[in-house]
């Protein structure tokens, strides 16, 4: 117990010190990166040190699994190189029954990165993308809630706010809408109802439309207007409207099962959302992957040049397996393949490899 701790505390301090590393390096890379983009006369510094200090965390959180491979290296390498591997297994501990610390601790890692890592990452997430729109100025944000859709759209004419009871797949239909106008300065211009709209090139192509002013001193309702049809213009296209969705990281993992359920209840498909929440399921089994991975082709005695090229199999088989899960998952958000089979293959195959390569190297 006392040496599983030992290798337990030791494997932590590492990945905890690499964690911090990459953590640096991303939020000076996306300082330059925000310095580019909005420097000058756009955003001051403290705006674009906040930018790049909320855009880090989703950086350092999609790189985790490459940040255990690096780490599980560095263990076994060590350990190999103090000889405390050979002094392990002369004291009567398997290869194997050396790898159940660190192994707990890898769950344990994914298992608090999916249960606190996950909600801060799409906190900040949020902030970046509010902030950025600040910096661009008014655009557009659609949110789903029990009560249907709502969408804002803005330009430098204004604001409209349209809330719709549901819409089609695509987010170009929308029925039982209610457009809200509001001038620059925030006053209100005109409520206007219809049973459809439809967005095509430069506008809403409205039908059964009653309009109601605001900017004026009658009363609204003696001054509304009844129509067959209307337009409204705008410069929202069907790809801003599903991309103001946001992506899933920008969802919390304890929000995500609701919001999908207000997804399909609104008629959009949730097929991206579904993928992601089981792949932040299978996030604790994936990094248990990488994990053995690295002790696969580091944790025996290093001789001569072998050492280097044992270290550059295993980053470039992590980084294979990095990249078809990532494959996987876009099959998945296709619906090519299932979702749990796109999800659960590749972390359940990588872990299987490990454990093989560890059967033919060991000795017990």
């Amino acid at each position: 117990m006392i040496l599983d701790r030992y290798f337990a505390r030791r494997f932590l301090r590492i990945f905890v010190g690499m964690f911090a590393v990459f953590t640096i390096i991303l939020t000076f890379l996306g300082l330059a990166d925000n310095l580019r983009r909005y420097g000058g006369d756009t955003a001051g510094f403290r705006d674009i040190l906040n930018l790049a200090l909320l855009d880090a965390p989703q950086g350092v959180y999609q790189i985790l699994p490459l940040i255990m491979i690096i780490a599980s290296v560095a263990l076994f390498l060590g350990l190999a190189r103090t000889s405390e591997l050979v002094v392990t297994r002369a004291a009567g501990r398997s290869g194997l029954r050396l790898l159940v610390a660190p192994l707990v601790t890898t769950l344990l890692i994914g298992a608090l990165s999916v249960a606190v890592l996950n909600p801060l990452v799409a906190a900040t997430s949020r902030a970046f993308d509010a902030k950025v729109a600040d910096l661009r100025g008014a655009g557009s944000v659609l949110s789903l809630a029990s009560s249907g859709l709502w969408l804002r759209q803005g330009d430098a004419d204004g604001q409209t706010v349209i809330h719709a009871t549901s819409t089609n797949l695509s987010g170009t239909t929308l029925s039982g809408v209610t457009f809200l106008t509001y001038a620059p300065d925030g006053m209100p211009l005109a409520r206007i109802a219809a049973d459809k709209a439809v967005l095509n090139d430069g506008g809403w192509d409205l039908s059964g439309v009653k309009t109601w002013p605001l900017d004026t001193d009658t009363t609204p309702e003696a001054a509304a207007t009844l129509a067959a049809t209307d337009r409204i213009a705008s410069t929202l296209t069907a790809d801003q409207i599903r991309n103001n969705f946001g992506t899933p990281s920008s969802i919390s993992i304890w929000d995500l099962p609701a919001f999908i359920t207000r997804l399909q209840a609104a008629g959009f498909s949730a097929q991206r959302h579904i993928v992601w929440f089981q792949m932040e399921l299978s996030q604790p089994l994936f990094l248990a992957a990488m994990m053995l991975i690295g002790a696969a082709f580091t944790m025996r005695p290093q001789r001569g040049g072998r050492v280097g090229l044992n270290v550059m199999i295993a980053i470039l088989l992590a980084f294979s397996i990095y990249f078809i899960r990532n494959f996987a998952q876009i099959l998945g958000e296709n619906g090519d393949v299932p979702a749990a089979l796109a999800v659960w293959a590749p972390p359940l195959a990588a872990a299987g490899l490990a454990m093989g390569i560890l059967l033919q190297r060991e000795d017990g």
